[in-house]
């Protein structure tokens, strides 16, 4: 078979397996979280806004096999085309065509189950923000048609709040948010998805105090998601220090890169490794719409995070690396989770001797070997909503009825 023409799993395969070669140290890395794709097979996002994607050149479309999925040209064009559909066409029927009717979603310790949820999240969101767009976005992905797709996409929407939303009335206010997804797809189904969402940045554009929101949402969500039920033993591994990572090769490779770094900045707190694995320049689109340049930024920016959960452990869910122009250029989605006890001075405030879990998904940018941008993104009210778990708010509070019982805000 042509080498161009092979499908996902065999360039996953191939990629991996490269790990018998040991003995000449030459070896690249293999794990069951980390997965790998070609982004010569589809029609990057990169730049593009939607409208320019849907006018690439006949000549110029990828084709991939999709058996299964209709017309759509690659796994990118699914998530695209979509994801247009629904929001701005205001498709909402092509939910119950594009999801499993099982669906699983994850916001954070709150999780859905069903396409009806999804629709119903989905029409919410719209009743509050009804000319939402999407700009600025770009798709990671690895798979196939046989086996099934995985897809991360972020987005940053821009919308005006005229409708009642779940966090209180319409406030006429022009908002922007970014989301990020991540999603199985088998068949043209959407099975499994993970929504992260700038919530408290979202929030505070409407005029709302974030704790105040999040102890309502805290109190209406206490049978749907409450406490997590964990010691320091469990997360810390009290006494015990992080492993450290030892890269399996002596050369680069993209899996072996990104888990020593999360391992030595994220688990380990070595934050002066900064500077081996970031540019210098190097950008990081951080919550609330801030940028963080150069390492001194993005140092105090690890540190502020980590001084609210000193002793938490760092669990890595998925790394999804996309291979652009060379083996040392990748576009990496790296799905991650924090667990611990809030028990520090930090992003989050005053400690509450909670047990938290910060979901994340991060995009991250690679040329050269270095990191030289990063789009880092966790929902900062999911967690202030933990912390407010078994507050002392009245039940039948009047505030709380613009709360439902944490159903989600819908797809991104």
């Amino acid at each position: 078979m042509d080498k161009k023409n092979n499908n996902n799993s065999e360039i996953i395969e191939e990629q991996n397996s490269r790990n018998i070669d040991n003995d000449n140290n030459k070896a690249t890395f293999k794990s069951n979280i980390v997965f790998y794709a070609d982004s010569k097979e589809v029609n990057s996002i990169d730049n593009k806004d939607d409208q320019d994607y849907l006018n690439i050149s006949d000549s110029e479309k990828k084709k991939q096999s999709m058996k299964g999925f209709g017309d759509y040209n690659n796994i990118v064009d699914y998530i695209v085309k979509i994801t247009r559909q629904i929001w701005k066409e205001k498709d909402i029927g092509l939910i119950y065509d594009t999801y499993s009717t099982g669906v699983q979603a994850h916001k954070g310790l709150i999780n859905s189950h069903g396409v009806n949820e999804v629709i119903s999240g989905t029409l919410q969101t719209l009743h509050a923000f009804p000319d939402r767009k999407g700009l600025g976005w770009s798709v990671i992905w690895s798979g196939n048609d046989k086996d099934g797709f995985f897809t991360s996409h972020r987005g940053r929407s821009v919308a005006t709040n005229t409708g009642d939303s779940l966090y209180g009335p319409a406030t006429g206010k022009k908002v922007m948010f970014r989301t990020t997804a991540d999603c199985l797809i088998h068949e043209n189904k959407i099975y499994e998805e993970w929504l992260v969402m700038d919530t408290y940045h979202l929030v505070q554009q409407l005029g709302y105090d974030p704790v105040e929101v999040a102890k309502k949402l805290a109190k209406s969500t206490q049978k749907l998601a409450p406490n997590l039920h964990f010691g320091n033993p469990e997360t810390a591994e009290a006494g015990l220090p992080p492993q450290i990572y030892v890269p399996k090769s002596s050369e680069f490779e993209i899996g072996d890169f990104i888990l020593e770094m999360f391992n030595k900045i994220w688990q380990r707190r070595s934050f002066n490794y900064v500077r081996k694995f970031y540019e210098e320049n190097a950008v990081v689109h951080y919550v609330c719409n801030k940028d963080l340049v150069g390492s001194n930024e993005i140092q105090g920016m690890f540190i502020s995070l980590f001084a609210s959960v000193p002793n938490g452990k760092v669990l890595i869910d998925r790394v999804t690396c996309n291979k652009k122009d060379s083996e040392q250029d990748w576009d990496v989605a790296v799905r991650w989770r924090i667990q611990g006890m809030h028990e520090g001075q930090g992003y989050f405030g005053k400690a509450s001797g909670k047990p938290i879990e910060i979901s994340g998904i991060n995009h991250l940018r690679i040329r050269n070997e270095k990191v030289v941008e990063e789009w880092l993104l966790f929902d900062g009210l999911e967690v202030l909503r933990q912390i407010y778990l078994d507050t002392d708010n009245e039940e039948n509070d009047e505030s709380n009825k613009y709360l439902d019982d944490g159903n989600f805000t819908g797809i991104s």
